[in-house]
């Protein structure tokens, strides 16, 4: 959100970027205190969640969140929205338009009340989102929710969904993990629901790709919209368009330990293998254990991010063997500034959950993956990435770490290895052009401007 609010701002908009209290504080910890001051054309708000105070070191409970975006929001940020526009208190332009996280449907309700448009911005894939918009037709068919937990193991989500518009051979176990409920009231499937079937009532929906990497799926979801904008890879756009001033305002909510930049440069071109699986998976004791030792065995030099809210419900502890295996090749930490990691020369590999920011990143970047999908929309991330565009492979849920250096081992060095590489250099090349002057995604944005976000009451 504050990579496009970036982009926005460049176009000559003036740009209140809002937040939730608790992020908010979040950034500024990350950041420093003064770090989002100063800059009176870009300016940063907060409205309260609603939700009890928690620790402000981890993510927020995310079923809490999704009801807290359903029952909490619409006041708070409807006030803001009246004070901005009250010319007497406020020293900011009137508000003309609304740029929403696109899973925070009030924003819709909102921009009715005042008459701008909104424009809603998917952070996910386009697969994913049609995926998402699949969730209705899948409950109307009995495809789901799961009738019990045996559906889980029992073959059933290998079934192919064949009525998919714009997804070939999308079996149940690609499509985003919340359908894997057995309970019909389950808030993320509900919240899901919600989130697409409200999408339409958007001026415009913006999704975080580019062109020829969705081709076939935005083609599908061409027809049901008003208007589809794809811009990204955003951190590509972002780079041709660099302002000095915003330089501090940054989107990481965790501090970044950037002394593993300078770890990275004592090593040889594409050595190592870069392991982070972002700021909402959780792993078990058992899984962090194997992971860790998977890698410890594979020979290979890694970089490792382990958050400290990372193991659920414990505290992330590897056996004294996996200290004393590494010790000379690994580079442990809680954060770092990933962009700059994955296009590090020394990087060669991307161990993901294959959230979609990552995803678009590791292919900006060039870099092949090694998915090990958590939830929502990772799983079809996933497919795309390993069986669409061949640049990576998956490891099984059920971690074991035999599985683990194996994969490592291939990713780095086996028969698979090169043919991965070749196709994400072409990837990233397909992404720079995208990303260019006079690339679809710079005309989109443009288009988004013109079009939507510029237009009359």
């Amino acid at each position: 959100m504050l990579k496009l609010a970036k982009l926005l701002h460049y176009k000559s908009f003036h740009i209140t970027f809002v937040n939730t209290e608790f992020n908010h504080q979040r950034l500024l910890k990350s950041r420093g205190p003064d770090a989002m001051n100063g800059f009176p054309d870009f300016r940063f708000e907060s409205i309260p969640d609603g939700l009890p105070p928690s620790n402000e070191n981890a993510t927020q409970d995310v079923a809490a969140l999704c009801e807290a975006a359903m029952k909490n929001l619409l006041a708070p940020f409807n006030e803001l929205l009246d004070n901005l526009n009250d010319s007497a208190s406020s020293n900011a332009p009137p508000v003309t338009c609304i740029v929403s996280d696109g899973f925070m449907p009030v924003a819709i309700d909102a921009a009715e009340m005042h008459r701008i448009p909104i424009a809603l911005f998917f952070t996910i894939s386009a697969c994913s989102f049609m995926g998402y918009k699949q969730f209705e037709a899948l409950q109307e068919k009995g495809l789901a929710p799961l009738k019990d937990e045996s559906y889980l193991t029992n073959g059933y989500l290998d079934k192919v969904v064949d009525w998919i518009p714009g997804m070939r051979d999308i079996r149940l176990r690609d499509l985003p993990s919340f359908i894997r409920t057995t309970d019909p009231d389950d808030i993320f499937f509900k919240y899901s629901v919600e989130c697409a079937g409200r999408a339409s009532e958007g001026s415009a929906l913006i999704f975080h790709t580019f062109d020829v990497l969705e081709q076939e799926v935005l083609n599908a979801l061409y027809p049901m919209f008003p208007r589809v904008y794809t811009i990204g890879p955003l951190q590509l756009l972002r780079n041709q368009k660099q302002e000095a001033d915003l330089s501090s305002v940054a989107c990481n909510l965790w501090k970044e330990e950037v002394e593993c930049l300078h770890w990275l440069d004592s090593h040889k071109p594409r050595s190592l293998i870069y392991v982070n699986f972002g700021s909402i998976t959780t792993v078990t004791k058992e899984q962090l254990v194997e992971f860790g030792m998977g890698l410890a065995e594979s020979g290979h030099p890694f970089l490792w991010i382990i958050r400290p809210d990372m193991v659920a419900g414990d505290s992330a502890i590897l056996p004294p063997e996996f200290t004393e295996e590494t010790k000379e090749r690994s580079f442990i930490c809680s954060w770092c500034p990933q962009e700059e990691v994955l296009n590090h020369p020394s990087i060669g590999g991307f161990l993901t959950h294959s959230g979609w920011g990552s995803t678009m990143e590791s292919i900006s970047s060039g870099v092949p993956m090694l998915c090990w999908p958590f939830c929502g929309d990772q799983q079809t991330n996933c497919r795309y990435t390993c069986s669409e565009w061949g640049i990576g492979m998956e490891i099984d849920n059920n971690v074991k770490r035999d599985n683990v250096k194996k994969l490592v081992t291939e990713l780095m060095e086996g028969e698979k290895s090169e043919k991965m590489k070749k196709k994400a250099t072409e990837w990233r090349k397909l992404a720079e052009v995208a990303s260019g002057a006079s690339g679809s995604s710079s005309m989109n944005l443009d288009k988004l401007v013109k079009e939507v976000l510029c237009q009359e009451k």
